[in-house]
């Protein structure tokens, strides 16, 4: 019999999985397009029309490699958050990002808090470092920071993760608590601040930024309000020294030409992104009145999503989710103990939320069967 090179213990003792099946799968089992899109937390606004016009202006130039020290982003971005460029890194998404920052905190058998139900690419980028996750339960449809905070120090963790706005709830935290948080680690704790939804949330859930705390590094992404989530670019701040670090092990060349330029001109375009956030708010807003018509209970939200209770257990709620996929309608919903009795919607264009809408009642009562 034929011998394979082995793989790295690590990796070999991992399952195959990944974090989320996308709707590109689901549509390529079911031999039908979605009616709505509204699972995966994009913006259907799209990117602001000055992006479009700048991306088809230097589409001719993609033979060319990318900036490997994504310049002009770097320092665009730095003056937008008033920092020097040595405190940003660009990467491919925060996906990309905290991949490269696990692998620069965790080392095999590390303890690694976050919350349970809380991002899963995450948990992904641990797992593949072999760090060891210790989950903490969500307390009243939010993030425990109290009890992120406790866990931190029984397990002398090196890294904890904490988003804010909250995926997949919605929720948040107001600056003076993630102040406290923040002071109440230990100097040898590492807190990744993920604020993906950012944009989206009242400036009093954003703390001032304050590259002098050494163990926070904070990121965000064009991915959201901006709307470019298929071009894969996002940023972490922080302190110099720390964001030096990335230099070692981050791949140069993986945000592409493309996305350079348009995350540049989508952070020069401010008053189309304050557009966008208005749209932001109303689409939550109908989204929580068709919920409340169908007799459900919307969370309070600050980012471009709205997760409902369904007023069940877990079963009720993957049958009401299942049941809008079978309408065409792609939805989500949280997966952990709790939060699972939830749907999430995002905010999609007006008709999509229409038929949204429409389908409801009939998802819930074939739900009820």
């Amino acid at each position: 019999m034929k011998q394979r090179p082995p793989l790295t213990p690590i990796i070999a003792a991992l399952p195959a999985m990944v974090p989320f099946v996308g709707p590109e799968a689901q549509v390529r089992m079911s031999g039908r397009p979605f009616r709505a899109r509204i699972g995966a937390n994009e913006s259907s606004f799209g990117p602001s029309p000055r992006v479009i016009a700048a991306m088809q202006d230097v589409a001719k130039d993609m033979w060319m490699y990318c900036d490997p020290d994504n310049h002009d982003l770097r320092t665009a971005l730095a003056a937008y958050l008033g920092l020097g460029s040595d405190n940003v890194v660009v990467g491919e998404g925060i996906d990309g990002v905290l991949s490269l920052a696990v692998r620069m905190l965790v080392s095999p058998g590390d303890a690694v808090v976050t919350s349970l139900g809380a991002y899963p690419t995450f948990n992904f980028h641990v797992a593949g470092v072999g760090g060891r996750l210790v989950t903490v339960p969500y307390e009243n449809d939010r993030e425990s920071l109290d009890g992120l905070l406790a866990a931190v120090k029984r397990e002398n963790a090196p890294l904890v993760y904490l988003s804010n706005p909250d995926n997949p709830m919605g929720t948040w935290w107001e600056t003076d608590e993630l102040i406290r948080f923040m002071d109440a680690l230990p100097e040898t704790t590492m807190l990744i601040l993920d604020e993906a939804y950012g944009e989206t949330a009242p400036a009093s859930a954003l703390p001032p930024i304050e590259v002098d705390r050494l163990n926070v590094l904070r990121m965000r992404t064009f991915s959201k309000a901006y709307g470019l989530a298929g071009i894969r670019c996002g940023y972490a701040f922080g302190d110099a020294q720390l964001i030096s670090e990335f230099e070692k092990i981050r791949n140069h060349y993986g945000v592409s030409r493309m996305a350079q330029i348009a995350g540049e001109v989508a952070l020069a375009d401010q008053d189309y992104l304050a557009t966008v956030v208005a749209k932001v708010a109303a689409g939550r807003d109908r989204i929580s009145a068709i919920a409340r018509e169908n007799g459900l209970a919307p969370i309070p939200s600050a980012t471009n999503f709205v997760t409902i209770d369904c007023g069940g257990d877990a079963d009720f709620a993957m049958k009401v989710m299942q049941h809008m996929l079978a309408r065409g309608v792609f939805i989500r919903k949280p997966m952990a103990p709790v939060l699972n009795r939830c749907i999430r919607v995002s905010v999609g264009l007006d008709h999509e939320l229409e038929i949204f809408g429409e389908e409801l009642p009939g998802a819930l009562a074939a739900a009820r069967g």
